[in-house]
């Protein structure tokens, strides 16, 4: 999730600035090379960045036999929330400074990965994350990090971005610079069958939605199309899947990859209105992004329509939605493929805690996220996202 990075920067340079690809390696019981990894990337004594319930549920395990198995001390620290803040990243960091480690093992969802990568940037740094909020603030190797992340959804073990909550002004911030970008990411399947079905439907769409809104994106190319499609693709065909048999390992990997794949995707070409209206909806009212994501956009991508209808027909033929040659037609069998889906996956239509009285609030915040840095097909005024906000009000 990227916002508010774009201020003073110029956007040819955006388009174009190098985005370092990390290692994948995927396939059930594969983080149990976990400790070959690290010996690649010289990592003798990594903090390993996680939360208690990982824990708890011992999936944190064959990490710990792998690392145990082979002599490498590490540290653990699990003391991590959804939506971590910047408090959180300053325990990390005073952790990973006392045990004296040098590189980092991430393993958990998008919460744990973005927490872990700032923790990255302040000790590379060695400034508090308050003052690496941005983009290229970081601009120095960090200690390796391998990352595992146990849902398919975030992509952030692929992207530049560690998306940190500012408590004090109900706001996400985020810190971006290619040198975010992991040097290994495990996918490995075994790890999210545990998911319960309420979060592998929001994580899957949240990567549906990374992938839609990077194939919208102004900054698509031909690498980012390729991986959307692709990305795209395998979450119509898998996520339902996943959602409905949690112990499907080849639905699982598929939704891990397509996650990688549209994370990929978007770290090159940014997000949109999706984003930074969820992005709202997140800070001050606490629903997870991808939820957050599933209820935007369906009524974002409607309300560009026909504007964008040329591309949705292109990705209905791509991902073998539709043959149409029509863009209209094309168009509204995909809108209908999509609203088909959220609603297999119960995704609710609107904001239970949105009140209409904070809506012009939600609406400003979004357009300063988004006007005029999101390289968006359509540009929006107040009053139209104003009346997005609308539709998803409670009855």
């Amino acid at each position: 999730m990227l916002h508010s990075l774009l201020v003073g920067i110029k956007k040819p340079f955006l388009k174009h600035f190098p985005v370092p690809t990390p290692e994948c390696i995927t396939g059930a019981q594969s983080v149990k090379r976990i400790a070959d990894q690290l010996n690649r990337y010289k990592g003798t004594c990594p903090l390993i960045v996680t939360d208690n319930v990982l824990l708890e549920l011992g999936l944190i395990s064959p990490v710990f036999k792998s690392l145990d198995s082979n002599g490498i001390a590490y540290h653990v620290f699990s003391e991590i929330e959804p939506d971590p803040d910047f408090e959180a990243v300053r325990m990390g960091v005073e952790r990973y400074q006392q045990k004296k480690c040098d590189s980092l093992i991430l393993i958990g969802g998008g919460s744990v990965l973005d927490c872990g990568k700032a923790i990255a940037a302040s000790v590379a740094k060695k400034k508090d994350i308050g003052r690496l909020v941005g983009l290229l603030r970081v601009h120095r190797t960090v200690p390796p990090m391998i990352a595992i992340p146990t849902t398919a959804g975030t992509g952030s073990e692929c992207t530049v971005a560690a998306v940190i909550t500012d408590r004090q002004q109900r706001i996400k911030k985020v810190v971006a610079d290619p040198f975010l970008v992991p040097k290994c990411a495990i996918l490995d399947p075994t790890l999210m069958t545990g998911l319960p079905a309420q979060i592998t439907a929001h994580t899957g769409i949240d990567a549906l939605t990374h992938a839609i809104e990077s194939y919208l994106s102004g900054y698509a190319g031909r690498f980012s199309k390729k991986q959307s499609i692709q990305a795209i693709k395998a979450v119509f065909s898998n996520l339902p899947v996943a959602y409905e048999n949690g112990q499907d390992l080849d639905a699982r990997e598929a939704m891990a990859l397509a996650s990688y794949q549209a994370g990929l995707a978007f770290t090159r070409t940014y997000v949109g209105y999706v984003h930074a209206i969820a992005h709202q909806l997140g800070a001050i009212y606490h629903v997870p992004h991808g939820l957050a994501n599933a209820i935007v956009l369906p009524e974002v991508l409607a309300y560009c329509r026909p504007k964008i209808d040329h591309q949705l027909a292109e990705l209905a033929r791509e991902a073998n939605i539709s043959d149409s040659p029509d863009n209209a037609q094309a168009a509204s069998v995909f809108m209908e493929e999509l609203n088909g889906l959220l609603q297999k996956l119960d995704i609710p239509k609107t904001v239970a805690a949105m009140k209409s009285s904070e809506i012009d609030q939600i609406a400003q915040r979004a357009l300063e996220e988004a006007f005029g840095q999101y390289p968006v097909p359509v540009q929006l005024c107040h009053t139209q996202i104003r009346e997005i906000l609308l539709r998803l009000l409670p009855a």
